[in-house]
């Protein structure tokens, strides 16, 4: 992937999408290596995280025929609809705030 449309991390992260797709990433050593140097080890995981999720919902959309939707929402999204980023660090203070101490546990042999 050389373009210069796009800056290392973001190559790193088509390479890195491209193999967790096709499932060579586990294989592909020198991938796993360039992602990481790009990458924080937080942010591989939230970025293969992302990569797996979509390829989850294409699987299933694809295997029961949904089709995608084609009413033109995809096409009128702009750069100034992006969500805030101040909005967005406001939204996750606020979750961690009500993030609970301790999360129930299983009963015994449960």
């Amino acid at each position: 992937m050389d373009s210069p449309l796009f800056d290392g991390r973001e190559r790193a992260a088509i390479l890195w999408a491209e193999h967790v797709t096709l499932n060579t990433a586990k294989a592909r050593d020198d991938v796993f290596e360039e992602v990481h140097r790009q990458y924080s080890p937080a942010e591989v995981v939230e970025l293969t995280m992302v990569i797996t999720y979509f390829n989850m919902r294409n699987r299933f959309q694809d295997a029961l025929r949904i089709p995608l939707e084609d009413d033109g929402r995809v096409e009128s999204i702009s750069d100034s609809r992006r969500q805030d980023p101040d909005d967005l660090r406001a939204y996750i203070a606020q979750m961690a705030e009500r993030w609970p101490g301790e999360f129930p546990q299983a009963p015994p042999g449960g």
